[in-house]
């Protein structure tokens, strides 16, 4: 393959994503195609070989989902929980270091098996080997950092049970999509959580997801003028200056 083909077909993957929405809003991600959809539609099938009585379903009391005191918690492969995510972090740090150091070496060799006599006359005027080294230096630094971040963020989106660990840990994943004219903002969220830390409005806050990965972000065509080109990125990134 030369080089030339490869640049090409390079560019024209680049180039795939902001085609999508050239004359139109960005498409959404078909639903088919979602971790989530594949976790509900193979789910485990309930277990009807024992036959409840007609009794059992219109019961308060029964341990069903369906009843009026029923757990109502996601529990199994496919079930759909609240993820709510409230990020508001503030962080300040400042540093400031100094260091100086002077050192001065001298190395005389007034006597060395007559070298210096026998050496002098041959230098110039006002030269001896009897001071054959004089060193001296001095170095300072010094240095100031700070570093001020502040983020808050509020959202709420509802994710799909994926997986079920063998110790019971629950694996989820969740997706939304918003489209405002011709912008798309994304939010995912994967995770693991243990069923405990599910509330009894089947909701769990995103410090209790082990693993976390939340992104929110967004494609179209304000999202491709923030963006630098690909050719200013390599150069970037390659540039030693």
């Amino acid at each position: 393959m030369t080089p030339r083909t490869l640049l090409l077909i390079l560019l024209s993957c680049t180039a795939c994503a902001r085609i999508d929405h050239i004359g139109k809003p960005p498409s959404f991600t078909p639903p088919e195609e979602s971790p989530e959809r594949v976790a509900m539609a193979y789910s485990a099938v309930p277990d009807l070989a024992v036959p409840q009585r007609s009794t059992d379903g219109a019961s308060l009391w029964s341990g069903t989902k369906s009843s009026l005191l029923g757990d109502r918690r996601a529990m199994k492969r496919g079930d759909i929980l609240t993820v709510v995510i409230e990020i508001d972090e503030k962080a300040q740090i400042s540093n400031s270091t100094s260091r100086s150091r002077s050192s001065s070496e001298s190395l005389g060799i007034p006597q060395l098996f007559g070298v210096p006599q026998r050496h002098d006359p041959k230098l110039p005027d006002g030269a001896s080997l009897a001071d054959a080294v004089d060193l001296s230096g001095k170095s300072s630094s010094g240095g100031d950092g700070s570093v001020k971040r502040s983020e808050k963020l509020t959202l709420r989106v509802a994710a799909t049970i994926t997986d079920v660990m063998p110790n019971g840990i629950l694996a989820i994943e969740g997706s939304q999509e918003v489209r405002v004219n011709f912008e798309l903002r994304e939010l995912l969220v994967t995770g693991f959580v243990r069923p405990d830390d599910v509330s009894r409005q089947n909701e769990i806050t995103y410090d209790k997801i082990a693993s976390a990965r939340i992104s929110y972000g967004g494609r179209g065509q304000i999202t491709d003028m923030q963006q630098p080109r690909l050719g200013q990125q390599v150069l970037d990134a390659i540039l030693p200056f």
